[in-house]
């Protein structure tokens, strides 16, 4: 893969070694250049082999491990759940080669946002630019600073609202998945207390704060997927069982689009790269994660639909039609825990934003925490204003996910690097597989078509469709969306 920062340019950035600050070196706690962390401090605090292997402290971390746990809990959650409805939406034949390719778009959009971030770091450390102490990064400043403000606008408007969206489903997911496992209380009931719990998100300082966090997500989710393999093979196929998926075009299209959807987590990616020591080394940690994430999705999506079937086309949550158990009720707990870290990562960059819009960023952490707390309370009403989240996936993932984590980072690699000057000053090597600009230019712009056809186009009009089939079902604070009938007396 492409080389660290600095080889690429001689004179004004320098190497990763003498340059500090320039992408090996997160935020940190110290000031200078960019805000660049004092190395030896960070050595000094718990850190050993150059930050590969995380000390024993329970919840701070800046190693390419914790990278890996924080960037995995974030990309696959409750759409674990969902993927077998996709199943029957598109059949094991497309919905397959549908998750390895947006697994692998993820893997070069996340690899094209190491590398700008990288630039950013690299020009202005060049320039001889600062920020205060304590200033986060994000995706929305990264892209401004690099293709101008109207660039940072345009992402802040997306990424923000996507990531928002995302935190508001967190608790909507978490309130369905209890009723579940004890429907003595409705959906809406549910979701009072999955609010309350929620408010503690605004004690986490930042993702490198977040280690045993992130440890819990991963092994809820790996738990979850076990459980619905293991399930589905040991209660074998449903009596008349049923696989038509991929005969209704709408279907199919919202299904690809869900699938979009659910492998584009990488909005938090410039905030990852912060909380790291050696940033530069997530294009490699990436790579692990979607592994991770094709280990625990597909195996899990291919046997529920073959158990069920297009049961699934009517049921958007696999615990819907599994049936009850004590092991049931496990995976839905470890689901639920697993939503509440996802809540803590989708909100945190909310948070970010609302903190540099009061003015208190960098000031003392219990101010920050103030402006969290409005912030969740919004959360908390729209989850229980909107509670029919199934739709709101496609829909969002069509207009927001396509916009933020896919065309962004490839338009503004092309508009970054559209100069001469800016690829020969360039603060990192080309990818030995891809060796000209031209060839990254060509594959950019291929992407870019293809995310814009098939996932605002075509993804765009199937999801509205289904949005539209359904919105008859949805009602604004419905106590129990979705929930099963009352059996007459």
């Amino acid at each position: 893969m492409a080389g660290l920062v600095g080889e690429g340019r001689e004179a004004s950035a320098g190497s990763v070694e003498t340059a500090g600050a320039v992408g090996e070196h997160g935020h940190g706690e110290g000031g200078g250049v960019l805000g660049g962390c004092n190395a030896s401090m960070a050595v000094g605090q718990g850190w050993r082999l150059k930050g590969w292997v995380p000390s024993l402290a329970l919840w701070k971390g800046g190693s390419v491990f914790d990278s890996w746990l924080v960037a995995s809990a974030a990309q696959i959650g409750q759409v674990v759940l969902t993927l077998p409805c996709t199943m029957s939406q598109m059949g094991v034949a497309y919905g397959v080669p549908a998750i390895i390719l947006y697994n692998v778009l993820g893997a070069w959009s996340v690899y094209l946002l190491v590398w700008l971030y990288l630039e950013f770091k690299a020009r202005a450390l060049s320039q001889g630019k600062s920020r205060p102490e304590r200033h986060i990064l994000q995706y929305h400043e990264v892209i401004g600073g690099l293709i101008g403000q109207w660039g940072g606008k345009v992402t802040y408007f997306f990424v923000i609202l996507s990531l928002a969206i995302a935190s508001v489903i967190q608790l909507i997911a978490s309130a369905s998945d209890l009723y579940y496992a004890n429907a003595s209380l409705n959906k809406r009931e549910w979701q009072y207390i999955v609010g309350g719990v929620a408010f503690l998100a605004v004690f986490v300082p930042d993702y490198g704060h977040f280690r045993s966090g992130a440890v819990i997500g991963i092994l809820t989710t790996t738990i979850t997927s076990l459980y619905m393999f293991i399930a589905a093979l040991s209660i074998g196929q449903a009596p008349g069982v049923k696989h038509t998926g991929g005969h209704d075009k709408v279907e199919f299209l919202t299904g690809a689009t869900n699938i979009l959807f659910a492998f584009g987590g990488h909005g938090i990616t410039i905030e990852i790269l912060e909380s790291m020591r050696r940033p530069s080394r997530f294009k490699f940690v990436y790579i692990a994660v979607c592994f991770y994430t094709l280990c625990i999705t597909i195996p899990s999506a291919v046997s529920v639909y073959w158990a069920y079937g297009d049961v699934l086309l009517k049921r958007n949550n696999a615990f819907a039609v599994l049936p009850a158990s004590g092991w049931r009720t496990v995976a839905i707990a470890a689901m639920v825990v697993h939503q509440a870290m996802g809540f803590v990562l989708f909100s945190h960059p909310v948070f970010l934003v609302c903190e540099k819009a009061a003015g208190v960023h960098t000031k003392m952490f219990a101010l920050r925490v103030l402006v969290r707390v409005p912030v969740v309370a919004v959360m908390w009403f729209l989850a229980l204003a909107v509670p029919f989240f199934g739709p709101i996936n496609s829909v969002m993932g069509a207009f927001l996910v396509t916009v933020s984590v896919y065309i962004i980072p490839l338009a503004a690699f092309l508009i970054t690097y559209r100069t001469k000057s800016a690829r020969q000053n360039s603060a990192v090597q080309l990818p030995p597989f891809l060796p000209k600009w031209s060839l990254m230019f060509l594959l950019n712009s291929i992407i870019i078509v293809w995310t814009v056809v098939v996932g605002i186009g075509f993804g765009g009009w199937a999801s509205v469709t289904t949005f539209v089939r359904q919105i008859n079902s949805f009602g604004f604070f419905d106590k129990c969306f979705q929930c099963p009938s009352p059996t007459p007396k």
